[in-house]
Formats: structure tokens, sequence, C-alpha cells
């Protein structure tokens, strides 16, 4: 593996939590591992191994990103790992009214669904 590989390993499972990592990469296979592999070294060695932008900063900018798309799954995801580095109720509430402004209101919907789940999960709320 390469060392942008073994930079964006290290950065994914301190956001995501080393048993969801590990069980992705567990679960990989012929067809799927290639991508696995070139996300890990591209999204998480390149993409977050680069020091300018903190990681709090970085999961905010991400839940904004993905709420926008509407891809609620990875949106939920990255809502564990935005807890992880720090960002609090107060900013995912104000993060998600950013995605109703551009987005409309049925997606900021869907993103409190998700972040209601998650921060009673997590006993936030």
């Amino acid at each position: 593996m390469s060392d942008m590989f073994e930079k964006g390993l290290a950065k994914r499972k301190a956001t995501l939590g080393a048993e969801y990592v590990e069980k992705n990469l567990a679960a990989a296979d012929d067809f799927t591992r290639p991508f696995q592999e070139a996300m890990t070294e591209w999204c998480w060695g390149f993409g977050w191994g680069d020091e300018v932008i903190d990681v709090k900063t970085r999961s905010m900018m991400n839940l904004a990103m993905i709420g926008a798309l509407g891809k609620m799954h990875e949106w939920e995801i990255h809502l564990k790992g935005a807890i992880t580095n720090g960002v609090s109720v107060e900013e995912i509430r104000a993060i998600i009214h950013v995605v109703g402004i551009y987005c409309g209101v049925p997606q900021s919907l869907e993103c409190f669904r998700v972040a209601r789940r998650v921060l009673e999960a997590e006993g936030l709320l």
C-alpha cells in the first residue's frame, strides 16, 4: 500500500471509526476493492490528509455538500464523523439551515430527520 493510502486509512478511521472502516474494507471483493482503495487514498489521504483545513471545518463542509446532494446514507455516516470531529449540535442545526436555504425545505427536512435519529442515539438530544 502507498503512503497516501496509509495516511488516508488513518484519517478515515479517526473520523468514521476503526470498526466501521475495517468492516467496509473486509466486505470489499474483487469488484469493489479497487474503489475502496482509491477512495481511501484519494478522498481520505489526499483530501482529508491536507492539513490546511482542520477536520472540524472539513466535516462541516462535507455535511453541507453531501446534504445538498441529498445523499442521506453518506450524510448520516459523515454526521457521526462530524460529531467525532467536534461539530456541535448547534453547528449541525446551522448547517441544515444553510442546506434548506440553498437546496430547499424538503432537503433540510431530510437532514433534520437523520440528524435527530443520530443525535438521539448519541445522547445529544
